[in-house]
């Protein structure tokens, strides 16, 4: 999916998957095809620069953004606040 072509609500989507801890960059790769570089720019471009700032330090060389380096084997911690999603549309609020 080109990043010119994103829906405002899927570039929401995509900062709130970037942001969240234990969301990797594989599952923003799977539901909008966005490689991790591809992300990086569209959070560059899209947020002020220090929040851009703060996520990178926070993203940088965490294991749980990326799944080969996570250390558990099964299963997902899953918030049960968490919104069910289905691919890359955002369920009712």
């Amino acid at each position: 999916m080109a990043k010119d072509s994103l829906t405002l609500l899927e570039k929401d989507r995509i900062i709130e998957m970037a942001w969240e801890d234990r969301t990797p960059f594989d599952a923003i790769t799977l539901q909008f095809g966005l490689s991790e570089q591809q992300v990086i720019r569209l959070m560059r471009r899209e947020l002020r620069a220090s929040s851009f700032r703060l996520w990178r330090k926070r993203v940088q060389g965490r294991s749980t953004k990326h799944l080969k380096k996570r250390s558990f084997e099964k299963g997902r911690f899953k918030c049960n606040r968490q919104r069910a999603i289905s691919q890359n549309k955002v369920s009712k609020r």
